[in-house]
């Protein structure tokens, strides 16, 4: 099966926790008169629409990358949300904390029969994700200047720029990150 119930309600309730985690930290272009006429509430739905709009795609399609290149390459592969880890940037998030350490999700497959080509590949498959996201929005952006709204440049900018951000955090090589994964299976090809 390519996606199971459990995987589709994991994917809708990661987007759905991170868009509030993630609308803490970044919101929508509003104008001066909403600004002064908005009431102060625990979630703004529109911010939080915005943020999910912005987040989703960057955590959830790099997860089904690792997921789709695992069975590709013929491993049984399942996506998992990460409760503890939503719940850390939940924390985080009501706290009002200046930082966000977030991991939502994570897909599993067998290791133990995979090869380190195999590894390698599905361990870049999520930043290779964030790489096409982060520069398909920067050539949109450079190739559709001034033909676009506020709120679509908007969501292009941040798109380009947390994309590239997941792309190269995901690239240092230390555990349990991607590029650990990628380096030292690449390592022990070669050796």
């Amino acid at each position: 099966m390519l996606i199971t119930i459990n995987e589709v309600f994991g994917i809708a309730a990661v987007t759905l926790v991170v868009g509030f985690i993630i609308s803490g930290y970044i919101q929508r272009p509003k104008n001066p008169v909403e600004m002064l006429y908005r009431k102060p509430s625990f979630i703004d739905w529109e911010d939080m629409k915005f943020a999910m709009i912005v987040s989703g795609p960057a955590i959830i399609l790099h997860e089904l990358g690792h997921k789709f290149m695992g069975m590709l390459l013929g491993l049984p592969a399942a996506f998992h949300a990460l409760w503890s880890g939503l719940a850390i940037g939940v924390v985080l998030r009501m706290i009002g904390s200046p930082f966000l350490v977030l991991a939502p999700a994570y897909v599993s497959f067998p290791s133990a029969t995979a090869s380190n080509l195999q590894m390698m590949l599905i361990a870049f498959a999520g930043p290779f994700v964030n790489l096409v996201l982060w520069l398909s929005s920067a050539a949109y952006i450079k190739y559709h200047k001034g033909r676009m709204s506020r709120t679509k440049v908007m969501v292009l900018l941040l798109t380009k720029r947390l994309n590239m951000i997941l792309f190269i955090f995901n690239m240092i090589p230390i555990p349990p990150i991607d590029g650990f994964s990628i380096f030292s299976n690449l390592y022990y090809m070669l050796v």
